[in-house]
């Protein structure tokens, strides 16, 4: 059994040599051991037959669906399943034949914003669709903001510019060499991402651990991580959210849509502060103000979108905005948030502004409340 499958194993004091600035070698967080000899031949006899007897034959797909994670509060310790680190980036789906392609999860083509995770996916021999998670770090810690500078560019050379280092964390495979994976197992499915992938920076293989994740969470929280997603080891791939994939979050965050801006005050430009709210139905919910978290680049870069937005109605359906001072805008653009809490009110407690979500479709945000966890067992 690989070592990321081992009960009881800590994956995350994993290092490996990283993608260094000017050919330099280091070490970096999270990150695996030296490159495995692929081959994915080889990775389908690692299959029991009566896994290899869930494998379909199938062309490769032009788009899949990414599986989604159901947002609990329950915490749990489980061998029947596996824990991983919550990461804070731009989900991504790889489709790698005669070319690789990444896709958001709104299917934005990906390639001109992460020109090296292209070419990494482009030196393998395996012909795949990969589920995953594009990062960029500061310090030890994922950092959305900081991927921010890399999100939504479509120049590769602009993206190489930034000299912000980005690397593609890959949790699944879908799709491997004519055979649909998704019904296996995950467990299988990551025996063969191990054995069909090469991971060499800045691919990564995101690292789990079995059934011990009330510790895990309790650890990961300790040490400023976003949370963990909590897998169910025996669960097929599905192309909805499920409540076979949990999320266990140490920091209240979600996306919100915008909705409109207020005026500025004192010495800020642009303006003063978001107005965000969610769906629910077809209504768009006032939710709250969010007035920090912005610099100068960010109130000038956003001030301008949101005024090319302008519309004269507010949006909002419900949960009544304020109107003085308040601008409305068409509710296309959607923001990562961080906050507190919820009030008894509906609204956001201490919101601050962490970047655009280009990947989300705002008419797919609703607000996240946490459901039981339902746990079956394989």
């Amino acid at each position: 059994m690989p070592p990321a499958l081992r009960p009881g194993a800590n994956p995350y004091l994993e290092t490996v040599t990283r993608h260094a600035p000017a050919g330099q070698v280091g070490r970096h967080p999270l990150a695996q051991g030296p490159p495995r000899a692929k081959g994915q031949t080889a990775a389908f006899g690692l299959l029991s037959p009566a896994a290899r007897a869930r494998l379909r034959s199938r062309p490769l797909p032009a788009w899949m669906v990414p599986m989604l994670a159901t947002l609990t509060d329950e915490r749990f310790a489980d061998p029947a399943w596996i824990f991983e680190r919550k990461l804070d980036g731009e989900r991504c789906l790889a489709f790698g034949d005669e070319e690789v392609r990444l896709l958001s999860r709104n299917r934005r083509l990906l390639n001109g914003a992460y020109p090296e995770i292209v070419e990494a996916l482009e030196r393998q021999s395996a012909r795949f669709v990969l589920d995953g998670e594009i990062v960029a770090f500061a310090g030890r810690a994922t950092s959305f903001a900081r991927l921010q500078g890399r999100m939504g560019l479509d120049d590769p050379a602009r993206a190489r510019a930034t000299g912000i280092p980005v690397f593609y964390y890959v949790f699944d495979i879908l799709w491997l060499d004519g055979q649909d994976t998704t019904r296996l197992e995950l467990l299988d499915r990551k025996r063969l991402l191990e054995a069909a992938i090469t991971f060499e920076a800045p691919l990564r293989y995101t690292a789990h651990r079995v059934g011990d994740g009330e510790r895990l969470y309790r650890q990961a929280c300790r040490s400023g991580w976003e949370g963990l997603i909590a897998k169910r080891a025996a669960s097929p791939y599905v192309h909805r959210r499920s409540p076979d994939w949990l999320k266990f979050k140490c920091v209240a965050e979600q996306e919100l849509v915008i909705g409109g801006w207020t005026d500025p005050e004192g010495g800020r430009t642009d303006f003063g502060a978001l107005l965000v709210g969610y769906y629910d139905g077809a209504a768009l919910v006032y939710a709250g103000k969010v007035g920090t978290g912005y610099d100068e680049a960010t109130l000038r870069a956003l001030g301008a979108r949101l005024r090319r937005l302008a519309r004269p109605m507010s949006p909002f359906a419900r949960g009544n905005p304020p109107a003085a001072g308040a601008h409305w805008v068409e509710p296309a653009l959607v923001a990562e948030v961080g906050f507190s809490e919820w009030t008894s009110a509906g609204k956001l407690r201490h919101p601050r502004y962490l970047g655009l979500r280009p990947d989300k479709p705002a008419r797919e945000v609703v607000r996240e409340t946490p459901a039981p966890a339902r746990r079956r067992r394989p």
